[in-house]
């Protein structure tokens, strides 16, 4: 076989074995091995690329970004921050139609700035929004559709794991890419609001619900109280970036211990849970490195079997136009959502279309954006999306079938495509803050 071929072989084969439930980074750096070694028919050159993409990764500085926002991340969901956003938001819309849909839309985007966790956000919101919005007569699938729509704001709104993922497999800035999510995940945001808006107006009974009148209107001390000290810690983490007074490493920090003072002084940090909180952090962080490691070998198996290089020879003999192949790698993200999950997506095509990107002249950072809000559709989609399976878990009401959960979703799927083609046709809304 030619190189080529053992590189297609390859690539399928990841996707296959991730799909019959190996360990994604397993799959990656195990198929990645093997196929450099047969490309090359040399054991220790395959060895000696692993050494090469563990030092080039995963031992960078910035990689400590990754512990310091997930402990930061852990510390925020048991201070109860996002409850306390969520009475603001509740006590603002109680009497507007599908104002509690919208009020968790926007605490969703709020708590997403502190957390970077679309699974936080839904195992949260599935506890604290839900159960307020069934008793208030909203429609099931509506009530857990706007908590699964709007969780996926976690992972665009910085700081997102995925984002970091993103920027080292494609050498990226972390500050930057923190920076140029802001925008696209405010716009989508609204954009659920807007599309909240307009079904209550068209479908009222997908929606359903009433006036929340015994929803108590909050004071402005109690307003106050509760959204100074996540405004607080937005304003530190991505306040020091933006003004280039932190570096990404150092935000993650500040954050983290403001965080974690936050939770001691709301009563809500024992030794026991601030144990647990670093355990956590440790097991995330080691998963996400080990996944960095086998991206890293993996891209370099690509780059050796010549795949990017044949696939743009392809594209450019078939005359591909820009849109034309972006709209390629939308359909293939899509496909892939309903089958991975959003790093599994990530780790994967971007090595192959990064060198088809960068000969355009096109900003790797929009790109990125593009990427993660593609790939984050399948968080809503069947048969894996992921939150909708974290919402039904959490639940756990007989009322509500893993069904109505994917059906609630599948409108805030269409109106994150709707977005993510508008990112697509106007780059600037990326990038307006680097600019």
């Amino acid at each position: 076989m030619s190189p080529v071929e053992i590189g297609l072989v390859s690539v399928a084969a990841i996707v296959v074995l991730i799909y019959l439930g190996l360990y994604i980074p397993v799959a990656l750096g195990v198929v990645s091995f093997v196929a450099v070694w047969l490309m090359r028919d040399n054991f220790q050159l395959a060895l000696n690329l692993l050494k090469v993409a563990v030092g080039d990764s995963v031992m960078e500085y910035t990689f400590a970004t990754v512990p310091l926002f997930t402990f930061m991340g852990l510390v925020v969901s048991k201070a109860g921050l996002g409850a306390d956003i969520y009475s603001v938001m509740s006590s603002a819309m109680r009497r507007v139609r599908g104002g509690i849909g919208m009020a968790t839309v926007g605490a969703n985007a709020v708590f997403a700035a502190v957390t970077g966790s679309s699974i936080a956000s839904a195992s949260v919101f599935a506890r604290v929004s839900v159960p307020q919005m069934l008793d208030l007569d909203y429609n099931p699938r509506f009530a857990v559709g706007v908590v699964a729509g709007s969780s996926v704001l976690g992972m665009i709104i910085p700081p997102s794991a995925m984002l970091i993922i993103y920027s080292f497999v494609a050498e990226q800035s972390v500050g930057d890419m923190f920076l140029a999510g802001i925008v696209p995940g405010l716009l989508l945001a609204l954009a659920y609001v807007v599309a909240i808006a307009v079904m209550g107006w068209l479908t009222p009974g997908f929606v359903g619900g009433r006036p929340a009148d015994e929803i108590t209107p909050l004071s402005r001390s109690e307003v106050a109280a509760r959204t100074l000290p996540t405004l607080a810690l937005i304003a530190i983490v991505l306040g020091g970036i933006y003004t280039g007074w932190m570096t990404p490493v150092e935000a993650g920090a500040a954050g983290a211990l403001v965080g974690l003072v936050i939770a001691v002084l709301r009563g809500r940090m024992t030794l026991r849970l601030f144990w647990q909180a670093l355990l956590e952090t440790g097991h995330i962080t080691a998963a996400i490195l080990f996944l960095i490691t086998a991206a890293s070998l993996y891209s370099r198996m690509l780059g050796l079997a010549g795949l990017p290089n044949q696939l743009g020879a392809l594209l450019e003999g078939a005359e591909v136009g820009f849109f034309a192949l972006m709209a390629l790698y939308v359909v293939l993200m899509l496909f892939l959502g309903t089958l991975l999950d959003t790093a599994s997506i990530i780790l994967i095509v971007v090595p192959l279309f990064l060198p088809l990107i960068e000969p355009m002249g096109l900003s790797l950072v929009w790109f990125g954006i593009i990427t993660v809000v593609g790939a984050e559709i399948g968080l809503l989609t069947p048969p894996l999306g992921i939150s909708c399976f974290v919402i039904k878990a959490t639940l756990a009401d007989s009322r509500i079938s893993l069904r109505d959960v994917f059906m609630g979703a599948l409108p805030f799927a269409a109106v994150m495509l709707v977005v993510l083609i508008v990112l697509i046709r106007f780059p600037q809304l990326s990038l307006a803050i680097l600019n």
